[in-house]
């Protein structure tokens, strides 16, 4: 079976940029050309921001480029019909889908699985599923569907739980950068960041690490390279679109921005 995402990692060593959006933001037509401009402007990976009314791990930014998304109809339904046809436009760049369980669950699993293979979809962030639960209920069913979840690690992480993470993990650890939610700049005191950093790639774990939360520009992007193998931006890209006719065009400058 296919592992764009493993791929990924084998193209590039380093530097890799694992880029989100809001689905529907800021359009309920934008989603398919974002993707497209985005793997075309160089994205490594692309996170598509399933659009939740509670989120737990967002900032004020993509709550509320959700909030809007929702507002214009983006519904699970929406968004797995906007994405047949992808892979003939992106064969090759990762496609995570970023979210909460609960309109998960109330979509059905299986049958949220099976749509998100069927469109071509190789990842999944809910960062609100535990891990235990992910274990016992879901482990064979996203297996089954060729789905590889990602589980976020932070500085209060216990090392046992991150050996447990890495050991459920066939793609990446996200590595959120300090306390707090998305898009809120500089999370942490930067010698804190980076003894975590550092306590992190002494453990010597078998999956890459991309690091999230507060990357907003060139500068914090190349910094978290330093620690990891590539870094996550949302928050920063959502701002980039916000009240622009032409969010490709943005998107396109956002992310020269970016990888200049």
């Amino acid at each position: 079976m296919t592992n764009r995402i493993a791929q990924a990692f084998e193209r590039k060593k380093d530097g890799l940029l694992n880029i989100y959006f809001t689905a529907g933001y800021p359009t309920l037509e934008a989603t398919g050309p974002l993707i497209e401009t985005l793997a075309a402007a160089g994205a490594d990976l692309i996170e598509i921001g399933m659009p939740f009314s509670d989120p737990l791990a967002d900032g004020p930014v993509i709550q509320q480029s959700s909030t809007v998304a929702l507002r214009n109809g983006m519904t699970l339904p929406t968004l797995f019909a906007q994405l047949r046809g992808i892979r003939q436009r992106v064969p090759d760049v990762p496609l995570l889908l970023m979210g909460y369980l609960n309109p998960v669950l109330q979509f059905g699993m299986e049958r949220f699985c099976q749509e998100a293979a069927a469109v071509g979809v190789d990842g999944v962030i809910l960062p609100d599923l535990p891990l235990v639960e992910y274990e016992e209920q879901y482990q064979e069913l996203f297996r089954r569907y060729n789905l590889r979840p990602v589980f976020l690690i932070t500085p209060q992480t216990a090392p046992e739980r991150i050996r447990r993470i890495d050991d459920l993990t066939e793609s990446f650890l996200y590595l959120v950068s300090g306390p707090g939610t998305t898009g809120s700049g500089a999370t942490q005191a930067e010698g804190v960041q980076e003894a975590y950093f550092q306590r992190i790639a002494a453990m010597n774990l078998r999956n890459p690490r991309l690091i999230g939360f507060g990357i907003a520009d060139k500068a914090s992007f190349d910094r978290a390279c330093g620690y990891a193998e590539g870094a996550i931006i949302g928050s920063a890209l959502i701002r980039a679109l916000e009240g622009q006719q032409d969010a490709p065009a943005a998107a396109t400058k956002f992310v020269a921005s970016i990888l200049k």
